[in-house]
């Protein structure tokens, strides 16, 4: 596999535009877990709610208890604290119920600022790397099998540009059919450059 061009200022662009990628990368997560980590602390509410429910229902079933222990008016007296106690319960779901929100909207918002960046870096660099790797990887092995310049010369005239190919030849087509070895030559090396390696 070959991840970089034999030409010094093409490898010193794609090793920079490599690092860049990594960092925004790397930038994007740490922008999104701050992200999730800040929407996220909003669960303190609920945290606060839901200890204030549990400590209200755990006050109310002690007090129920101690005066249900109260001979002959006990169960009369015990049984409103038992129905408060409920009110306790009902107070920590909601603060359970605004965790759970708040941890959702904290791992959306989170996830979002993290993979759009991410996203738009993969499209713009990694798309285009990982066809330069192919190709250069499909030519090296071309060379390897067949040093011929033939078969290099005909993909110039399907890949490059047409202002590229007249620069070699007006008519390139109809020299590489005639097998004109200086031609051939040079578009092999038009093709060979673009890929990244060195004739």
């Amino acid at each position: 596999m070959k991840l970089y061009s034999d030409f010094a200022a093409q490898r010193a662009r794609q090793m920079t535009a490599d690092v860049v990628a990594l960092a925004l990368i790397a930038i994007s997560i740490a922008t999104g877990i701050v992200v999730f980590s800040t929407v996220n602390q909003l669960a303190q509410f609920g945290v606060q709610m839901q200890n204030a429910g549990t400590d209200f229902r755990t006050s109310m079933t002690d007090v129920g208890t101690r005066l249900g222990g109260v001979p002959f008016i006990g169960e009369g007296i015990s049984a409103p604290f038992s129905t408060a106690s409920s009110a306790g319960d009902t107070l920590a779901a909601a603060g359970q119920t605004q965790q759970d929100l708040v941890l959702q909207a904290a791992i959306a918002l989170g996830v979002g600022v993290a993979a759009l960046p991410i996203l738009i870096v993969l499209l713009v660099w990694l798309i285009p790397r990982l066809r330069f790797i192919s190709r250069a990887t499909r030519t090296r092995a071309l060379m390897r099998s067949s040093p011929t310049y033939d078969l290099l010369a005909l993909r110039a005239l399907t890949n490059q540009k047409v202002g590229a190919i007249t620069k070699v030849a007006p008519d390139a087509v109809t020299a590489w059919r005639r097998g004109d070895t200086e031609v051939i030559n040079r578009l092999a090396g038009l093709e060979l450059r673009s890929v990244g390696i060195r004739p």
